[in-house]
């Protein structure tokens, strides 16, 4: 018995007659009546009877006709799924995200999920290196990384850059709007340190290259720690400006850093020579026309 046979017997069972079901399934009556005969036998039982000019369903070709409802609505259903998949209408979206890379994405998923309503999300926070780590072992296909990394065997879309803010607490008093490193030395600073973004590298460069010397009175690497720190005005900070805008809600104020050219660089990486499934393919395609792109 296969998928066919189940076709032609739904055609019978719902049009009760043998020459209906043969027009209705663009077929002649007499292969018609052999695929049922041919079922029947195979099945060792009687499906229909005859009563008078009709076909009627007995017991088993009851039971039978409900299977083969069944059966066939759920290969439609695989077929159409399959399909989907490939044309990147369904599936699931699997993307790595670095600690303090996400500041599209919110936004980003939004449009995208208003797009592909069917797709599915397998969303994964780590450091950048751990996330080329896991897109190597193919458990996720995209990754929102912080560079510079390297990234020789992946392609790279570079995110638009962001600056850097000086940060205080409220009851914080500025001479200024805008403050320069020289002016920043004279504050406690508390900078973050999360492993693998080289973050308090950079920041300390800036002061380094100046001929300055940073008031560092502590490192943290967690984002919501360091920002309820420096709310409580025991410190200042220095923090890209993705993290402004992820982490609202704080009794903090934030300040332009006139003579900085550090920037936050960010992209979305892949693997090189890798198949990409059509949701990924879609996924990069929105981002670019959202203009989230260098």
């Amino acid at each position: 018995m296969d998928i066919r046979q189940l076709r032609y017997f739904i055609a019978i069972a719902e049009e009760k007659q043998i020459t209906a079901a043969a027009q209705r399934l663009h077929m002649t009556q007499p292969p018609l009546g052999q695929q049922l005969k041919t079922l029947e036998q195979e099945l060792g039982v009687q499906l229909v009877i005859r009563t008078g000019k009709l076909l009627e369903l007995t017991d088993a070709g009851q039971a039978l006709y409900k299977h083969a409802i069944h059966l066939t609505k759920l290969l439609e259903e695989s077929q159409t799924e399959v399909k989907e998949i490939g044309m990147g209408i369904r599936g699931k979206l699997t993307i790595g995200v670095n600690t303090l890379s996400s500041a599209p994405l919110p936004r980003l998923l939004r449009a995208f999920k208003i797009r592909y309503p069917k797709v599915t999300y397998k969303i994964q926070q780590n450091e950048s290196n751990q996330l080329l780590r896991l897109m190597r072992e193919r458990s996720i296909e995209l990754a929102i990384v912080r560079l510079p990394l390297d990234l020789s065997d992946f392609e790279v879309l570079r995110l638009q850059s962001e600056p850097f803010y000086f940060v205080t607490a409220n009851t914080f008093v500025p001479e200024a709007r805008e403050f320069s490193y020289a002016d920043i030395q004279h504050y406690p600073l508390i900078l973050p340190s999360a492993e693998g973004l080289g973050l308090y590298r950079s920041i300390m460069d800036q002061f380094a290259g100046r001929g300055l010397t940073a008031d560092v009175i502590g490192e943290c690497s967690d984002i919501v720690t360091l920002l309820e720190w420096v709310s409580s005005g025991d410190g200042t900070t220095i923090i890209p400006e993705s993290i402004l805008k992820l982490h609202r809600g704080y009794e903090i104020q934030s300040f332009a850093i006139a003579d900085s050219q550090l920037r936050f660089a960010t992209g979305l990486i892949w693997l090189k020579n890798r198949y990409l499934t059509k949701t990924a393919q879609h996924f990069i395609e929105l981002m670019k026309e959202m203009k989230l792109t260098e």
